[in-house]
């Protein structure tokens, strides 16, 4: 089988499907890569790499989409690049189909297979191929990179002869995989952390890692599915914000984390919230590309807000790490392949938990639960 990789052109993308070493691993497999020119450039990986990893470079963008049997990418490709596909190939990609019927659309018409990464079941055989988690886990560690760099003030706690200076504080809203990297790593620095989820089974995690535990008791509305709320009440939320309310007037740092599939980021920080921080405060919404968590981001922006807080809304934080990024989702992907295929085809087990979990599209119809009910026209 040809894999193809093409160059990723979504704003402000670094990454690339593939690695050289997983291109390597790959070739010696069985199957055939081609790479578009210039792909893994903004990753650190030059055309030369994979020339010597056995992959072939190709200049032509079309002929990437055209010649392939399974395109490999980050991001979905075009509606017209899946209509540049053959007919019954086969595209492995973040997708998030559920919001994005063209792309669903586009791959009926072409009468593609259309596996999404995000849809992966989140079970213990499916870990190495956890893309999300991967990303996530880098995104969380650069948020308090981020978050400490655009703070006036350090971290830890230290003495000096000339005074104390006290740890900075901060809240951490969500203890999925950012949440919690982002603890790990702002506990690194010196920081006091508090945080806040609306699972209480995170607690535990959260505090195994130093960190303060904000709890708001829970309620029937709460729907957990796959490690995500899939759902609560307004009511809820409303209890949530009045106890954060207190511990965001305090903070100098908030990092917003929740997201919710296939529906708009809830709002954690409202106006109200901001308004009662101190001048100098940083709020990092890394929601921000799903509506956001806080009130007044703004996507790929830096805003300062009339009270002095910097509200960061980088929509793409794992690309701002594109060597480690590349890596983990190379190994990600090319382990959701080896499940799937083998270098003479794919084996189409087709009530196998992940396959039908992830498989979006199968030779021209729309398979999955979250778009099988959408008007797609063939």
């Amino acid at each position: 089988m040809r894999i193809a990789v093409p160059k990723e052109n979504k704003l402000k993308e670094n990454r690339v499907a593939l690695s050289p070493d997983v291109v390597k691993d790959l070739v010696k497999k069985g199957f055939t890569c081609a790479i578009e020119k210039g792909a893994g450039e903004k990753s650190y990986f030059k055309d030369e790499l994979y020339t010597a990893a056995g992959a072939t470079i190709v200049n032509d963008r079309k002929e990437v989409f055209a010649s392939a049997d399974v395109v490999m990418s980050v991001n979905a490709p075009s509606t017209d690049e899946i209509g540049m596909m053959k007919k019954d190939a086969i595209l492995l990609s973040f997708m998030y189909a559920a919001t994005h019927p063209d792309l669903v659309n586009a791959c009926v018409k072409a009468g593609i297979s259309a596996f999404s990464v995000d849809a992966i079941p989140r079970i213990s055989r499916a870990q190495k191929m956890d893309a999300l988690s991967s990303q996530a886990n880098l995104a969380g560690y650069k948020s308090v990179i981020m978050a400490a760099d655009a703070l006036g003030k350090i971290f830890p706690l230290m003495m000096t002869a000339a005074g104390t200076i006290k740890p900075s504080k901060i809240v951490i809203m969500g203890a999925g995989v950012a949440g919690l990297q982002a603890i790990a790593t702002a506990k690194r620095l010196g920081a006091i952390v508090e945080v806040s989820d609306i699972r209480p089974e995170t607690k535990e995690q959260v505090q195994s890692l130093g960190g303060k535990f904000i709890e708001v008791k829970g309620d029937a509305s709460i729907k957990i599915e796959g490690g995500y709320v899939k759902g609560v009440s307004e009511e809820f939320l409303k209890m949530q914000q009045e106890l954060i309310a207190k511990h965001a007037a305090e903070a100098d740092i908030i990092i917003t984390t929740a997201l919710i599939p296939g529906k708009k980021a809830p709002l954690l920080i409202n106006e109200a919230m901001v308004a009662s921080m101190r001048n100098g405060s940083v709020i990092v919404d890394m929601a921000v590309e799903q509506g956001g968590n806080v009130a007044g981001s703004k996507m790929n922006e830096t805003v300062v807000t009339s009270n002095g807080v910097k509200i960061i809304g980088e929509s793409n934080l794992p690309s701002l790490l594109p060597l480690n990024a590349s890596e983990l989702y190379a190994k990600n992907i090319s382990t959701f392949l080896y499940h799937l295929a083998t270098k003479d085809g794919f084996k189409w087990e087709m009530e196998e938990e992940i396959t039908k979990g992830s498989l979006i599209t199968h030779k021209g119809a729309a398979v999955h639960p979250s778009v099988v009910k959408q008007p797609v026209t063939a």
